[in-house]
């Protein structure tokens, strides 16, 4: 479709959507975890919105780990989901690293709960589609349109509207990119960036690709036989291979069963070669891998064992990659999660750092001072100005942290043994300490109280909520 057809669409089919004056309509796409929690906060702050995802139909995500810190934690307790997710979610104060004898190398926090003294809550591990269903049950179902996978996109000072690939046309007043690494939304935006000469060098360059990781969840297993099935905390543990570029780990969840990943470090020939493949692959292709791995010794036998006990359908192989982009926005157009910052899962900051750009970027349309262009364009410009610099700090982080756990060159290894040998225990809780104080709330909701030593950054209040508060404070008079 021509950009004149798209203008046609933009000025001569644009309507109110939400049916009221001076209220956006905000299409987001992807139903991923940001996505999910854009559309929950939009529903709080009464925003006009619509999912477009483009898969066929709403299917669970293959089972991987996950874990939530506290620097999101408290935003579920502002939206009331807290509860619901300490029911599949299993808290966890400690990852061991061992070899591959399983003999132990050292330990990230501890068995005194540090985490939780300094922040109020304990990191949360589970199965990915169980986060998934929590997100999605909030979301009303008419509000997701199916097969939409964003191919083109134009916009203006009237409004922006996407084409996608089945011919279908959308306009609203905002469009917010959610959907992944490999976005749409973001390379249609960046080549009409590209065409005009405004796109920054560094934003043309491709993903880094360094690892290759596989992943499943178990069936549950045997109590009886693990006992560390049914403790409190989830038993981590990462293994690190002596003379071999892979690492692997397993996490107990909730339902006695146990998440597990191997990760292969890639040398630089391997990561271009993987420039020109797909981010997954079929099941022959898994089978070779989990034959050259099936020897791996774990806490739960070998990793052949787990294969054994884990649905093949389950299992799936995917790169790795990382970058941070510089562009987040342009007009009426902006980007969240992955679609903007892909994190390597060293830190387990990924979704995270999803579910804040969707808070931040919810605080900030709900302050619009008006629909007009202007105010638009400075609302998505605040939130970048709000989330780039604490993304980078944990893109950075993941960079580091991924040598620590999965690097095998020989920095990589002699630095492993300096932290868990020679580093002091009081440098890595500050660490902690200091990744722990950034916690964005949503600034349209009672705030949830701090619960531990460290004080969490000031975030910007919103003016508009206080006035709320006291038109309703003086109707109650």
């Amino acid at each position: 479709m021509e950009d004149y057809e798209f203008e046609f669409h933009i000025l001569e089919a644009r309507k109110p959507y939400s049916g009221r004056q001076g209220v956006p309509h905000v299409l987001i796409s992807g139903a991923g975890p940001g996505g999910l929690m854009l559309a929950i906060l939009l529903e709080k702050a009464d925003i006009s919105y619509e999912i477009l995802e483009r898969s066929k139909e709403l299917a669970r995500p293959l089972g991987s780990v996950m874990s939530l810190s506290g620097n999101i934690l408290p935003v579920f307790e502002q939206l009331g989901l807290y509860d619901e997710l300490l029911n599949f979610a299993k808290p966890i104060n400690a990852l061991h690293f061992l070899d591959s004898s399983l003999k132990k190398i050292g330990e990230i926090m501890g068995t005194d709960s540090e985490e939780k003294d300094l922040i109020g809550y304990n990191r949360l591990v589970f199965a990915r589609p169980d986060l998934y269903d929590l997100l999605l049950a909030k979301v009303p179902a008419h509000k997701i349109s199916m097969n939409k996978k964003v191919v083109a996109m134009i916009q203006n000072d009237q409004g922006v509207a996407v084409r996608c690939q089945d011919k279908s046309i959308y306009v609203a007043d905002i469009l917010v990119g959610a959907d992944g690494a490999h976005s749409g939304v973001r390379q249609t935006l960046y080549r009409r960036l590209q065409d005009t000469n405004i796109l920054p060098e560094c934003d043309s360059r491709t993903m880094s690709k360094g690892y290759l990781c596989l992943v499943g969840v178990t069936k549950p297993l045997d109590p009886s036989r693990y006992p560390e099935l049914r403790h409190q905390y989830s038993d981590a543990a990462l293994m690190v291979a002596d003379n071999s570029p892979y690492s692997w780990s397993t996490f107990v969840i909730s339902g006695d069963r146990v998440c597990w990943n191997v990760i292969i470090q890639l040398t630089a020939k391997q990561s271009e070669d993987e420039q020109f493949r797909g981010s997954q692959w079929d099941p022959e292709s898994n089978e070779t891998m989990i034959k050259q791995v099936a020897h791996f010794r774990t806490p739960y036998g070998s990793m052949g064992d787990l294969f054994a006990v884990t649905p093949r359908e389950a299992i799936s192989r995917v790169l790795l990659e990382d970058i941070l982009y510089q562009t987040w926005h342009h007009e009426r157009t902006v980007l969240i999660g992955d679609a903007c910052h892909k994190l390597l899962p060293s830190t387990g900051q990924g979704c995270v750092n999803a579910m804040q750009d969707a808070v931040v970027l919810a605080n900030c349309l709900y302050e619009m001072k008006s629909m007009a262009f202007e105010d638009i364009e400075e609302a998505l410009h605040d939130f970048r100005e709000q989330r780039f610099i604490h993304a980078k700090t944990q893109y950075d982080a993941t960079q580091w942290s991924a040598k620590l756990m999965y690097g095998h060159t020989i920095i990589e290894r002699v630095l492993r043994q300096v932290v868990f040998n020679l580093m002091p225990r009081s440098m890595l809780k500050s660490r902690i300490s200091k990744d722990s104080a950034y916690r964005p709330q949503v600034s349209f909701l009672p705030q949830t109280p701090n619960r531990g030593t460290i004080p969490p950054l000031p975030q910007k209040p919103s003016a508009k909520y206080a006035a709320h508060l006291a038109t309703v404070l003086i109707e109650k008079q």
